[in-house]
C-alpha cells in the first residue's frame, strides 16, 4: 500500500462505508488500496464534525430497540393465553368476585340481589 494523496471526498466515503455501510477495516482497507491506520485517522477526523448526528443516530437507535420491547411487552400481554379470572367472563365482575368470597366464606351476611338494573345475575 503506498502513500497517496486522497481528496477529502474519498475519506468521506471511505468512511462512510465503514460507519454507515458496516463494512469492517480490514475489507474496507484492502478494497481501496489504504491502510488500515489511515481509515482509523480518517475515522476520528471527520467522526468529530459529524458528532452530532452520531448522538441523535444513537438516540434514534435507542428509541427503535426500546420502542421494540414495549410493543413485544404488549402483544405478550395482549395475546396471553392462559387461565383468565373466574369474573372475567362475566359482565359484572364486581359480582362475581362478591359471589366467589361469599362461596369461600370472606364475605358473610352479604346476599346477591337478583335483577339488578344491568339484567339477571348469572349463578
Amino acid at each position: 500500500m503506498g502513500k497517496g494523496n486522497f481528496s477529502d471526498e474519498f475519506k468521506r466515503d471511505a468512511v462512510a462505508q465503514i460507519t454507515e455501510r458496516g463494512y469492517p477495516v480490514s475489507e474496507v482497507s484492502q478494497r481501496l488500496g489504504v491502510s488500515a491506520h489511515s481509515l482509523y485517522a480518517w475515522k476520528r477526523k471527520f467522526a468529530k464534525a459529524s458528532s452530532g448526528e452520531t448522538e441523535k443516530d444513537a438516540e434514534i437507535r435507542r428509541l427503535k430497540r426500546e420502542l421494540t420491547r414495549v410493543t413485544e411487552e404488549r402483544d405478550i400481554l395482549k395475546n396471553r393465553s392462559g387461565p383468565q379470572p373466574a369474573c372475567a367472563q362475566y359482565k359484572q365482575p364486581v359480582l362475581c368476585c362478591a359471589r366467589r368470597a361469599v362461596a369461600d366464606g370472606l364475605l358473610v351476611g352479604w346476599t346477591p340481589l337478583k335483577n339488578v338494573a344491568h339484567g339477571p345475575m348469572r349463578t
